[in-house]
């Protein structure tokens, strides 16, 4: 069996993420590659999709949400994610059981008498009337269960009913953007599904395939931390003879989709920006193929990672002055050399722009 190295590794990762060469393709095909963009923050992905295409437009995403082509809703580990609109509900049915019981496990003590299924339709029916906050929801219903707090019953409802937030959240240039989030139901936002549920385990197996495409080569352990799905030991058994083997560096087997190619190791990495959460890193039990072990934590914590040669090198914020200019600042984790600084802040300055809709930005890189 083949062992990869780390840069092997790191430069396979990169290219199955489109962050070794910007791909010309559409934000709607990056996010399906993807399968979905972490997106607690709602104006994250748009820096995210920057970063991997090659001609890309804040009106690109911002259409496809107002479109409906796509929407912000939660997902793998019970986190917000960018789908499509049809992962969204193709992806709802595996994650049901994850969602249910990372409720009943985290909210269940607190929530003594709640039935979560009549909990759930009384919830739904509100959120069918108009699109709400869920908090004005919980608390229309807090009467019912007087004894538990209106943030448990918003929580619990949350994950309970299959919501999506609407437009104008997460809209490029809306002034309401980044307001408070306002949800409604899949049906009342898509119409009723006219497909019905296809089997669990054949869903999960493509799931599976399109994480390793994506992600891979990856270990299975990698997978359950993207996912937060169990059951992966016998999706795996099931498409061993579409798989291909290999081992890293700690002797781990390395799982990928057979037939797909490897980036040459030696493959130049130029520097990305990633927004706060992007699953290029966090998309992993071991992170260690694109951020050291050292700087692990800040990953959980929404820091914007600059990556120099494929890894972690720094991280980045944003000022905006009165004219709209905006400043990346660039804290450094190791110190550049003078070649890499100058293609941070170019790619910087790039970025600047961008977030300032034309406007020219700059780049400002503190010290180590």
């Amino acid at each position: 069996m083949t062992t990869l190295d780390a840069r092997t590794l790191n430069r396979a990762t990169l290219d199955r993420q489109w962050l070794l060469a910007r791909q010309d393709r559409t934000a709607l095909d990056a996010i399906a590659h993807l399968v979905g963009i972490q997106a607690q923050e709602p104006l994250e992905p748009y820096t995210g999709l920057w970063s991997r295409l090659a001609a890309f437009a804040p009106a690109d995403l911002a259409g496809l949400l107002e479109r409906k082509e796509a929407a912000r809703a939660l997902m793998m580990r019970r986190t917000l994610h960018l789908l499509a609109a049809d992962d969204v509900r193709g992806l709802r049915p595996l994650h049901e059981v994850m969602l249910l019981a990372r409720v009943r496990g985290t909210l269940g003590p607190r929530m003594p008498g709640v039935d979560l299924v009549e909990l759930a339709a009384a919830g739904a029916a509100l959120f069918e009337q108009e699109p709400c906050i869920s908090g004005d929801v919980a608390r229309a219903l807090a009467d019912r269960w007087p004894e538990v707090s209106v943030r448990d019953l918003a929580d619990a409802l949350s994950s309970g009913v299959p919501l999506v937030q609407v437009p104008p959240r997460g809209v490029w240039g809306d002034p309401a953007a980044s307001g408070r989030a306002r949800l409604t139901t899949y049906d009342a936002w898509w119409g009723p599904d006219p497909t019905p549920d296809a089997p669990a385990a054949v869903e999960l197996d493509d799931v599976v395939l399109r994480y390793l495409r994506a992600y891979g080569p990856a270990a299975s352990a990698d997978v359950r931390a993207w996912s937060g799905l169990t059951g992966l030991p016998a999706v795996i058994a099931r498409l061993r003879p579409q798989l291909r083997s290999y081992r890293d560096e700690r002797g781990r087997e390395l799982l990928d989709v057979d037939g797909l190619d490897l980036p040459d190791p030696d493959t130049p990495a130029p520097p990305r920006f990633l927004p706060a959460f992007d699953n290029a890193v966090l998309g992993y039990d071991d992170r260690s193929r694109l951020i050291d072990a050292s700087h692990r934590g800040l990953s959980v914590l929404g820091t914007r990672f600059v990556l120099v040669d494929g890894r972690v090198a720094g991280s980045w914020t944003t000022t905006t002055d009165d004219d709209g200019a905006v400043t990346v600042k660039v804290e450094q984790l190791r110190r550049f050399s003078r070649t890499e600084r100058d293609d941070v802040e170019a790619e910087g300055c790039a970025l600047a722009t961008f977030l300032g809709d034309g406007v020219a930005g700059r780049v400002e890189t503190a010290p180590v």
